[in-house]
C-alpha cells in the first residue's frame, strides 16, 4: 500500500465520517488490499475482499463518496478483517 492509499484508509476510519473521499481513491485502496472488483448493472460495483462480499454504487454525477457510503465501506472493511492500520 502506498502513502496515498494509507491516507484514504485513515480517512475511511475517521469519526465523524468524511464526505469528500473520491471513489477512485477508494477503489485504488481496495485493489491494494487484494480485493476483487467487478462491474455490475449501471453504477453498481461488486467487491470481494477475503470472504466478505458487498455491492456499492459509484457516486454520480459527483466523484466524492457520501458519508453513508463511507460508513458502509468502513463496516465492509472491518468485516473483511481490515482495521485502520491496514491489517
Amino acid at each position: 500500500m502506498n502513502s496515498k492509499q494509507r491516507k484514504t484508509l485513515a480517512e475511511i476510519f475517521k469519526t465523524p465520517a468524511p464526505s469528500n473521499i473520491a471513489w477512485t481513491e477508494i477503489e485504488s485502496l481496495l485493489i491494494a488490499l487484494g480485493a476483487e472488483i467487478s462491474e455490475g448493472n449501471g453504477s453498481r460495483v461488486r467487491i470481494k475482499l477475503n470472504t466478505e462480499k458487498a455491492v456499492f454504487h459509484r457516486p454520480h454525477p459527483q466523484k466524492e463518496t457520501d458519508k453513508g457510503a463511507v460508513m458502509s465501506m468502513r463496516r465492509f472493511l472491518e468485516n473483511a478483517g481490515v482495521n485502520k492500520d491496514g491489517i
